[in-house]
């Protein structure tokens, strides 16, 4: 309803007080609408014929459309000034104009509204966020220039935002992350000092709110609940997803987020293995905990069929999410130094381009000399201090308000002297005084003590020594303090005055000291009490010159990277400075003045400190300390005192309205000046509304309030004069915020939600000369409606940053140049850094600060308005206000924007999380720019300014270092990022013939290469008469039966058991007897032996080949792991068909127990022999297979992916196998080889179980398990025993790096040598990891061992080794390859440490009659050497094929009989499923040919295939353990097209979060990837299996099926 007929009620006073109070309430969030609207109406209700209906958006909606529709009727009124900066260009071109051209640029304010009739008023409803407004009785306010329009602006965004659902998943954190800490642990965040902006006061959480707040606060609470429950069931590892209101609240905030930075959307990652099976469980070999959770397979984790687990319908929720169209494509791109392109964001064509004329130059008005003006600042205090020595100069206050002190002129001016007489005389000896005039000290004086100060102050201006005032430093890792000891430093300062209070204060050593703070210079702490210090001579007197051009003092200044630099005063500038200012707000003597500002610096210390003295002004001094007890005592004391001027900030005047409820007896009438410091600030301007608002009806009038603008460098750059007329209002811009970020100055049009409501800052000051130029590049002029960096030229300005000429030059001596390139003035202007434009009638506006300005895809944005955004949306309810950090990391070329608030003790996750996604709305709708980062951190652990503010650098490091311990994070960066390459579009298969001719042309060659010739080797090797090992053995035992073939060693390293050729023999009769007679077993039958690592496995082994049977090694059940390692025992068991089960009698009893009974049903298991008890007879004969491609054994063996898979060795594959390990590493029976491996599968079992047989060397035994105790157990061995051929698997390697690290000393002492090893062979299944190879080589360089022993071998399930590093060959190379080209499958060679370079070490030597060929997995067709394919595998040791593979086996059958598309088609080859590439090397091997080296990238099951391109898992997962010191291990993973990175967190929880934006930002930079879920982990969650290599799919599974108990999981937006 209009607000005339409200005006036309005849409201009593009071009632009129309770509207206005209630209005702030609702501005503040301090009530709900409904709340308001209640209380609204009770107390109108008597004098209102009706109540008023409202309807909120309605309201809104309504509002803009008339607010539009006045605006533009008003522009007809004559009293309101419209600035068209192109008025005179248009009368120039008599041409007719375009619309556009016609449309003013901006409005600005001026005089008075005339009131419209009643008809055309803007309605006023109370609206869901617009304040109802009190009119004044000049007329009507347009209701555009109110300036919580920002306010109304951001909530109705968010109104917008509610229509439209979608939900988005809410963070899941384990229980210990969310307990609330009770509220009385808590003190409203600030404790030394106060907050720079708006922080919050004492009272916030105490008791100011008014009784009622509580339940207003639930009422408004569960109307916001907008989707039903928003019980957040916080359970150990997940939330409930879909329902949760929070969840569908952050889906608006996605759902809509602006559709302009839309990058294409992620694409789906799919996989083939969809059968996921048990897998081995890290048992013997790793000291890792097993993880928690059960059986995988059980799921079913094929593509597209959802889980039915909690985490993945969150995940789904998040697909959809980001599946909403995204931005169009953007065409150009620039190469990244490869073609691999970032996008480059293009200009938007429509983008607002400055249309004015050039500006003009503004000059301030003369700067009158008045006849009694002192000729410089000391005489002015000589004078007063001997005219009128009882004149107070400044009064300072206690903590509860009561006069502390008064200072005197009189007693400033004798102090001054006795302080500058002591620095000058009284320092260092006669001859060496430790001061001289023109020297640098410290004024080091808490913010309670502004008397100490300025005696200190003075002194040295008495003295002619310089001060440099500082804060004090409270501890020795104070914020910021380092760099304040760096600049002392620079500056020479050697003494520190201080009070005596201070003096004691500051941290002590043990001997009473005062330490040197880090990065501090050695300092004398000279304290400056009276008491302290000799009098003066009674003819000394300090010599008072005119102001010259010597350094007055130096204010220090923190810039954005958190570095101090000094600005230099002159002592003229300081003069000139105070002349200026007094002039400006009109100064009279022995006028009183409130001081609520730090008096060290800036306007506290120019007003309260110097100009004060130059008049003779009295100063009352409020401490920040009482502010915080008291937010009123400075209204209290202008009261007291009926102060002329007080100088405040804005968050001054926002305490003052949080407690001035219970204030009746105010009268602020005695002001004719409010001077606000922070005026320039884009928030200043509702604090001065709201204030003016409420203190209007005691007194405070309209013209009293004058912001201003200062920077360290101009000093104040432009201040609102007092006025007399009240009918003058203020200038005000309602600035287009669009415009702005390109920094273009419109009026809002038509987008009524993103604007910038500015209120000026005066004008120019006297004396002065303005102009704004381009803020990047040549010091041009702008245009009259283009926003710049302000430039002053003046004479009371600084000089320059002390002792740093280059930067002085760049800020201080700049000449603004017209377009033409003509500079405008001969003198020089300086930078002030700020952002602003002169508007109309030479009115000052400032949109922002230098410092705070981000560049995000090239438009600006300022940190302050989306500090103001934030604080809009929902004020004071969840954050502190004034506790909000913004500021930009650079991340992919690109500024990232991320906003880090303190968040209320008593606020939930859920409402924390909501607050988080509507901040995130509200900022896309208004700035139209994505956040990329939003953390909220516990109250009070942000790094302060001394005065409370936040220290931003410091904030920003401790966000890039991972230590700004977050309790909450939300990461955006899919709706961020949007210059991601375009995604790689596969090319159409080119045919065979054009691949052959391109190959010729190209004169590429095809990779192909082969080991020695099994054929054309001649030697005289006796074991090949016999086809089958069971022969050789029984050769042996006839020819050296007491030849030892194997030592079993312990784990104190002495012998535990031993097997000469004869013993194994008859063990192996005995045990073929009871496999015939006990189990009853036909040949052809197949027998489990579940064996520890040992002797009764090898015999057991042999014994089943002498009965004909065949045998499958299983690794036994872990006794302390029963119910997850016996399924997988029981399985392969089953799979294999085992007809009988040998295993010891202790393993035995384990199998019947009643643990194995929980976890398995035993009752299904085979007849089980327990061999620890043989028969004493032999058997009647041993058997001997009629043909050599009968099976040997079954070689079972889980695959990283996760698969069960079974091979069947030929009894020919198998000594074929055994030929070419004896040839490549020259084994004899006179050989030591030591083996500290698992027995189980692969190359392990080979050299565990044959190769002695086969090659009669001795092999020493040492099972991995036994390392576990005794880490040095095997480099023991292998140096007692003078081994020069040992194999280990890389968790030995691991276990010996981690384990032995520092201890190679002691080693070095129990004579531990291993210069005798030839051959330190890894053996595995995957790419070599180098990193670990290398430093496990320096580690042992100093006990002998040679970098170039240690190599790696490659086996995989179709042929169990295919390279092995053998004696004769080259040494192992290393080849640099390009990252970027291998995920487009081309192999790129790379200079080391060039950008984005990837180390791959050769896989060892391929082995004799092994071929091998790359083909293209999908065509099959060969490829040359340049291309990275599948490798192809032709050799007499390959298995035959699959006994089982659980699960379809037609998929399969092609691994083992693949022929080429074209090229050779007859050889049949076996597929690895591995992706490598061969380079010829300069190398030579032993018979001249140069070598062939393969090296291995990784497996084709796990790699990933991610917007069009190839990624190999362990490439993110480095990338991802270098992000932080705390992750230990990390495996990755993609479910749907999600990236997801599982990180292990060694530290306590509270890092967990720290972790999530570290490991979006390395993988962005170094992988152009989005990741899409980050989860962190306990240590020892990520499966590892036997052979050391992650077990991915596993850990897939698990974490769907929410089994992982994860620290924290964070869906990335």
């Amino acid at each position: 309803m209009a607000d005339r007929s409200l005006e036309s009620l005849s409201l009593p006073l009071e009632v009129r007080a309770r509207l206005a109070e209630l209005e702030l309430e609702l501005s503040e969030g301090d009530i709900t609408q409904k709340g308001y609207e209640k209380k609204r109406s009770k107390l109108i209700g008597a004098y209102l014929p009706q109540p008023p209906a409202a309807n909120g958006a309605a309201a809104v909606r309504c509002r803009l459309q008339h607010s539009e529709g006045a605006a533009r009727r008003t522009l007809r009124t004559s009293n309101i000034g419209v600035c068209d900066i192109r008025e005179a260009a248009a009368r120039e071109r008599t041409a007719p104009h375009s619309t556009a051209a016609n449309r003013p640029l901006f409005y600005f304010r001026f005089g008075v509204d005339q009131a419209l009739p009643q008809e055309r008023r803007t309605p006023v409803t109370p609206s869901s966020s617009s304040r109802y407004h009190r009119r004044r009785s000049s007329g009507s306010r347009d209701e555009r220039y109110r300036s919580d329009v920002h306010t109304e602006a951001v909530q109705a965004a968010l109104a917008k935002h509610k229509e439209r659902k979608m939900a988005v998943p809410m963070p899941s954190k384990r229980r210990s992350l969310v307990v609330q800490t009770s509220m009385d642990a808590y003190t409203p965040p600030d404790t030394s000092s106060g907050s720079e902006d708006e922080g919050s006061v004492q009272g916030d959480s105490q008791g100011t709110p008014t009784s009622s707040q509580g339940s207003i606060n639930m009422e408004h609470w569960i109307s916001q609940a907008i989707h039903g429950s928003t019980t957040s069931t916080t359970s150990s590892s997940s939330t409930q997803s879909g329902g949760s209101g929070a969840a569908h609240r952050l889906a608006d905030v996605m759902a809509q987020t602006h559709i302009e930075n839309h990058s294409a959307p992620p694409d789906v990652t799919t996989y083939t293995s969809e059968h996921s099976i048990q897998v081995e469980r890290p048992q013997g070999s790793t000291a890792r905990v097993a993880p928690k959770y059960g059986n995988a397979e059980l799921m079913e984790t094929g593509d597209g069929v959802p889980v039915s687990s909690r985490v993945s319908a969150k995940i789904q929720q998040l697909v959809n999410t980001l599946k909403r169209p995204k931005r169009p494509p953007l065409r150009e791109f620039f190469v990244d130094d490869f073609e691999e392109l970032l996008e480059v964001q293009q200009p938007d064509p429509n983008q607002p381009k400055p249309e004015g004329a050039q500006m003009l130059a503004m000059r301030g008005e003369q700067l009158g000399v008045v006849t009694n003006w002192p000729p410089s600042l000391e005489a002015a205090l000589q004078r007063w201090g001997t005219i009128s020595p009882k004149a107070p100069c400044l009064t300072t206050m206690d903590t509860n308000g009561k006069p502390l002190y008064i200072l005197t002129y009189g007693k400033l001016w004798t102090r001054s002297m006795k302080v500058a007489y002591n620095i000058l005389h009284k320092l260092g000896t006669k001859q060496e005084p430790m001061v001289r005039p023109g020297d640098r000290v410290a004024l080091v004086f808490p913010n309670n003590d502004p008397a100490a100060f300025m005696v200190a102050f003075y002194g040295c201006l008495l003295a002619e020594v310089v001060p440099v005032p500082i804060e004090v430093p409270l501890t020795r890792k104070d914020a910021g303090s380092q760099q304040i000891g760096f600049l002392l430093g620079s500056c020479g300062v050697t003494v520190a005055l201080t009070s005596d209070a201070c003096h004691k204060g500051l941290p002590k050593s043990p001997t009473g000291e005062i330490p040197q703070f880090k990065g501090w210079p050695k300092l004398l702490w000279f304290v400056t009490e009276s008491k302290h210090l000799s009098k003066p001579p009674r003819d000394w007197f300090p010599h008072i010159k005119d102001a010259n051009n010597d350094t007055a003092y130096i204010e220090y200044k923190t810039c954005k990277d958190g570095s101090v630099l000094g600005v230099t005063v002159t002592r003229i500038a300081l003069l000139t400075h105070c002349q200026a200012l007094t002039q400006a707000c009109g100064y009279t003597e022995a006028e009183t003045i409130v001081n609520v500002l730090d008096f060290k610096k800036d306007v506290g210390l120019w007003h309260g400190i110097l100009t004060s003295v130059m008049n003779m002004m009295h100063v009352i001094s409020i401490p920040y300390s009482l502010m915080k007890v008291n937010p009123l005592s400075w209204i209290q004391k202008v009261c007291q005192y009926k102060a002329k001027v007080a100088c405040v900030k804005s968050r001054d005047m926002h305490w003052a309205l949080v407690a001035h409820r219970d204030q009746r007896d105010i009268n602020l009438s005695s002001l004719r000046m409010l001077i606000v410091a922070d005026g320039a600030n884009p928030w200043s301007i509702s604090s001065c509304d709201a204030f003016l608002n409420v203190f209007q009806s005691k007194g405070l009038r309209q013209e009293v309030i004058c912001p201003c603008a200062s920077s360290p460098e101009a000093l104040t750059v432009a201040i609102r004069r007092p006025t007399d007329d009240s009918n003058q209002p203020p200038g005000r811009g309602v600035l287009s915020m669009h415009g702005l970020t390109y920094g273009v100055i419109r009026v809002d049009s038509e987008e009524k939600l993103s604007v910038l409501t500015v209120q000026d800052v005066g004008l120019v000051m006297p004396g002065a000369i303005m102009c704004a130029v381009k803020p990047d590049g040549v010091p041009q002029l702008c245009r009259t409606d283009e926003v710049g960096e302000l430039c002053v030229c003046a004479i009371a300005t600084g000089t320059s940053y002390y002792g740093l000429s280059g930067m002085t030059k760049n800020t201080f001596e700049v000449f603004p140049m017209t377009s033409s390139g003509a500079p405008i003035s001969e003198y020089p202007f300086i930078r002030t850094g700020l952002l602003g434009f002169i508007g109309p009638g030479g009115l000052v506006f400032v949109v922002g600060k230098m410092d705070g300005l981000m560049v995000v895809s090239g438009r600006r944005h300022n940190a302050d308005d989306i500090v103001a955004t934030a604080l809009a949306v929902e004020p004071m309810k969840f954050v502190y206000r004034g506790r909000i950090a913004v500021f930009s990391v650079s991340v992919l070329h690109d500024e990232r924007i991320v906003i880090v608030a303190e968040q209320r003790p008593d606020s939930t996750e859920e409402d924390s999380f909501q607050w988080m996604s509507r901040v995130l709305q509200a900022i896309d709708s208004i700035h139209q720019v994505g956040v990329y980062c939003l953390a909220l951190v516990p109250a009070n652990t942000l790094p302060k300014t001394p005065l409370g503010g936040i220290h931003l650098s410091e904030t920003k490091q401790l966000f890039l270092e991972g230590a700004l311990h977050p309790c909450n994070v939300l990461m955006c960066p899919h709706t961020c990022v949007t210059n991601l390459p375009k995604p790689r579009q596969k090319q159409p298969e080119i045919g065979p013939a054009s691949v052959m001719v391109g190959n010729l042309v190209s004169g590429k060659r095809i990779a192909q290469a082969s080991g020695r010739d099994l054929g054309q080797i001649e030697d005289n090797d006796q074991a090949r008469k016999f086809l089958f090992l069971s022969e050789v053995l029984q050769w042996r035992a006839q020819t050296t039966p007491d030849h030892v073939l194997y030592t079993l060693l312990n784990c104190r390293g002495t012998i535990a058991n031993s097997l000469t050729c004869v013993q194994l023999h008859k063990r192996a009769e005995k045990i073929a007897v009871m496999l015939v007679e006990r189990g009853h077993l036909q040949d052809g039958d197949h027998v489990a032996l579940v064996y520890p690592p040992g002797i009764d496995l090898i015999a057991a082994f042999y014994g089943c080949l002498y009965a004909g049977c065949v045998p499958i090694t299983v690794r036994p059940p872990h006794p302390q792991n029963i119910a997850t390692t016996l399924p997988t025992v029981k399985m392969i068991v089953e799979v294999s068909r085992s007809a009988c089960l040998m295993t010891t009698q202790l393993i035995c009893k384990l199998l019947r127990s009643r643990e194995a009974a929980a976890a398995v049903d035993v009752r299904t298991w085979p007849p089980i022999l327990d061999t620890d008890d043989l028969p004493k007879k032999r058997p009647p004969q041993i058997y001997k297979p009629s043909n050599p491609d009968m099976l040997a054994y079954l070689d079972f063996s889980v695959s990283t992916t996760g698969m069960l898979a079974g091979v069947k060795m030929s009894h020919a594959a198998t000594s074929a196998f055994c030929r070419s390990i004896k040839l490549q590493c020259e084994l004899y029976p006179s050989r030591e080889v030591a083996i500290c491996l698992d027995p189980y599968c692969g190359l392990g079992f080979v050299l565990w179980c044959l190769c002695s047989v086969y090659s009669g060397h001795q092999s020493i035994l040492i099972p991995p398990s036994e390392l576990e105790t005794t880490p040095a157990l095997w480099l023991l061995a292998v140096s007692q025993y003078k081994v020069r051929d040992t194999f280990c698997s890389y968790s030995v390697m691991e276990l010996c790096t981690k384990g032995l690290g520092s201890q190679t000393e002691s080693l070095k002492a129990r004579g531990l040598d291993l210069s005798r090893v030839r051959t330190c062979v890894v053996v595995a299944e995957e790419r070599p990891r180098i990193a670990l190879t290398q430093s496990f080589s320096k580690l042992f360089k100093d006990l002998g061992l040679h970098p170039r022993a240690v190599s790696t071998s490659f086996g995989c399930r179709v042929n169990l080794a295919i390279c092995l590093q053998g004696t004769s060959g080259p040494d192992p190379t290393t080849v640099y390859v390009d990252m970027r080209a291998l995920r487009h499958d081309r192999v790129r060679l790379v200079e080391r440490g060039s950008p984005h370079s990837l180390p791959l070490m050769e896989s060892g030597k391929i082995l004799p009659g092994v071929r091998i060929i790359i083909a293209n997995p999908e065509t099959k067709g060969p490829l040359g050497d340049s291309h990275l394919g599948e490798i192809w595998v032709h050799s007499a040791h390959n298995a035959s094929g699959y006994f089982t593979i659980y699960g379809d086996e037609s998929l399969q059958s092609d691994h083992f009989n693949s022929r080429l598309s074209f090229g050779d088609t007859q050889t049949i080859w076996a597929r690895t499923g591995y992706l490598g590439f061969l380079r010829r090397t300069e190398l030579t091997d032993a018979n001249g040919e140069r070598h062939d080296a393969l090296y291995v990238v990784g497996a084709l099951d796990e790699a990933m295939e991610l917007r069009g391109m190839r990624y190999h898992p362990i490439d993110i997962e480095t990338s991802v353990i270098r992000a932080h010191k705390s992750i230990t291990e990390c495996a990755v993973f993609t479910w749907t097209n999600l990236l997801v990175v599982v990180v292990e967190l060694d530290g306590s929880e509270q890092e967990a979060l720290d972790l999530v934006p570290l490991v979006t930002n390395v993988v962005l930079e170094e992988h152009y990837l989005i990741v899409g879920v980050v989860v962190v982990v306990d240590v020892g969650v990520i499966p590892i299996n036997s052979r050391g290599e992650k077990q991915r799919m596993h850990l897939r599974d698990g974490f769907l099926a929410d089994q992982l108990d994860p620290i924290y999981v964070a869906y990335n937006m």
